[in-house]
C-alpha cells in the first residue's frame, strides 16, 4: 500500500471493512476487531491511527511479531493469515496495515479467559453477535444445516404422505416403504424430515416441512413464496396481481398407463401457473387449427431454474419470504440470505457449487428440478436469456439477499424449452 492510498483511507474515515486503532491496546480488542471483520466481507485494521483519524503512529516495539504470535496466535480462532504491512507516513511516523480477508471457516472467534466470543461488524463497530447473527454465521461456514432444525408443534400429521410414498415408491424407487406411522416416523427420522423432539417425540424438520408439508406456512412463516407483479417499473403504483402462495416445494405425480402424470403441482409450478399471464403472450395465430401458440417473455427454463434455486438456497434462519416480481421491464427473483460461506457472484457464474440445504437440494435433484450438475446458473439462466432476450441477467448479492433480475426483451420470441419437467 502507497502513503497516498493510506492517506486516502484514512480520509474516508471508519466504515464496514475499516477500522482505527492505536497500537497500545490489549490483545483480545485487537482479536475483536479481527473476528469481526473475518465474520464479515474483511477489511483492513490500521494500527497507530486514532479513533479521528490522527496519526499516532507505532509505539510498540515488535509489533508483527506480537500480533502474529500473541493476538492471532492465542486469541483469534480458527487460523487466520493476514497481510501485514507497514507504511511510513512521515518522518518517525508509521502506520500498520493488518489484511484479513472474508473468512472460509465461520463463525470466527474471540478465545479470552476460557471462553470464546462472536462478534460481527455492524456499520463502523464491532459489536458481540445476536443469536440470530450466530447462527447465520454457522450456516455460511457449513457447521450448521438449518434445514435439519425441528419446527415446532408439527408431527408425522403435518407431512403429506402421499407425497411421501410416491417420493420413496417412485422416485427414488425404494423397496420397502413404510405401513404404519411408527415405520414412517422412524424411516423419516432416518431420512432427515423429521427429528427428535422434547420427550422423543419425533417432530418435523425444516426440510421436511417445505418438502413435504401439507400446509407449509402455516408451521413455517417464511415457507412459501410472496408473487406481485406491477405495470409500471416500480412499486409505487398498484399492484396487477399480489399472492402468498403456500404448497409444498415438490408436486404429487402419478401413474397413470404407464406414465407420470402431475396430479397437483408443488409450490413452483403454482407460481410459474400464476405468473403465467405476465410472463407471456398468446398468439393471435392458431397453431394446428386448434391451440394458439404461447410466446414467453422470458425462457421458462430459465424462470424456472432460478424460482428453484431461490427454494433450494435460501437462507431457513430468516423469515423473510422468497419473492419473486414482475415489473413492466423486468422480473426479480430475491432469495433471502447471504451467498453461502466465500461463495461469490464471480464463483458461481464460473460454474461453483455450495449448497447451503444440501438434503433440499438432493430432494429437488431426484424429482428433476435442480440441473443434475448443479450449474443450472452457468448453464441455463445466463445463456438461455442472453439468446432469448438479448441481455443477461444481473445478480445482486448482499448480506441480506441474492437477487436474480431478468429483463425483458423488445419483441418476445418463443423458446423452445418445456415449462415443467416431470421426475424422471
Amino acid at each position: 500500500m502507497t502513503k497516498s492510498e493510506l492517506l486516502e483511507l484514512i480520509a474516508n474515515g471508519e466504515n464496514s471493512g475499516v477500522e482505527f486503532k492505536r497500537d497500545d491496546v490489549r490483545p483480545e480488542q485487537v482479536a475483536r476487531e479481527i473476528v469481526a471483520l473475518a465474520n464479515f466481507q474483511g477489511g483492513r485494521l490500521l494500527l497507530g491511527v486514532e479513533d479521528d483519524g490522527a496519526l499516532s503512529g507505532i509505539q510498540r516495539p515488535n509489533l508483527e511479531e506480537w500480533l502474529m504470535d500473541t493476538v492471532f496466535g492465542q486469541y483469534v480462532h480458527p487460523m487466520i493469515l493476514p497481510f501485514y504491512e507497514e507504511v511510513r507516513v512521515e518522518p518517525g511516523v508509521r502506520v500498520a496495515v493488518v489484511s484479513v480477508t472474508q473468512g472460509t471457516s465461520k463463525p470466527y472467534v474471540v478465545r479470552f479467559k476460557g471462553s470464546e466470543e462472536v462478534y460481527v461488524r455492524v456499520g463502523s463497530v464491532s459489536r458481540k453477535a445476536t443469536r440470530e447473527q450466530q447462527a447465520r454465521l454457522f450456516a455460511l461456514g457449513g457447521m450448521l444445516h438449518t434445514e435439519l432444525l425441528p419446527v415446532s408443534g408439527t408431527g408425522l400429521d403435518d407431512l403429506d404422505l402421499e407425497r411421501l410414498h410416491d417420493y420413496l415408491h417412485n422416485v427414488i424407487q425404494d423397496p420397502a416403504v413404510p405401513e404404519d406411522r411408527e415405520a414412517w416416523e422412524r424411516r423419516l427420522r432416518g431420512m432427515g424430515f423429521m427429528t427428535e423432539g422434547q420427550g422423543g417425540a419425533p417432530i418435523g424438520t425444516i426440510a421436511g416441512i417445505v418438502l413435504f408439508g401439507r400446509r407449509p406456512r402455516r408451521a413455517l412463516r417464511q415457507a412459501g413464496v410472496r408473487w406481485m407483479a406491477f405495470d409500471a417499473e416500480t412499486m409505487e403504483y398498484a399492484a396487477a396481481d399480489d399472492a402468498v402462495l403456500d404448497e409444498a416445494l415438490v408436486g404429487l405425480w402419478r401413474d397413470r398407463k404407464g406414465s407420470r402424470e402431475l396430479e397437483r403441482g408443488g409450490l413452483m409450478e403454482r407460481l410459474l401457473e400464476r405468473m403465467q399471464p405476465f410472463v407471456s403472450d398468446e398468439s393471435s395465430e392458431i397453431a394446428d387449427g386448434v391451440r394458439r401458440d404461447r410466446q414467453w417473455r422470458y425462457p421458462p427454463e430459465a424462470l424456472r431454474e432460478a424460482i428453484v434455486n431461490a427454494f433450494a438456497h435460501r437462507d431457513w434462519t430468516r423469515v423473510e419470504d422468497v419473492e419473486v416480481v414482475r415489473y413492466r421491464d423486468r422480473l426479480d427473483v430475491k432469495s433471502p440470505g447471504a451467498l453461502q460461506n466465500s461463495m461469490t457472484v464471480e464463483k458461481m457464474l464460473a460454474g461453483q457449487r455450495s449448497p447451503r440445504n444440501p438434503l433440499i437440494v438432493d430432494v429437488l435433484r431426484d424429482y428433476g428440478y435442480v440441473d443434475a450438475r448443479g450449474m443450472g446458473v452457468r448453464t441455463k439462466i445466463v445463456p438461455l436469456l442472453t439468446r432469448h432476450n438479448g441481455r443477461p441477467p444481473d445478480f445482486d448479492a448482499t448480506e441480506d439477499y441474492l437477487l436474480v433480475r431478468m429483463y425483458e426483451p423488445v419483441s418476445p420470441a418463443r423458446p423452445d424449452t418445456p415449462l415443467a419437467k416431470g421426475p424422471s
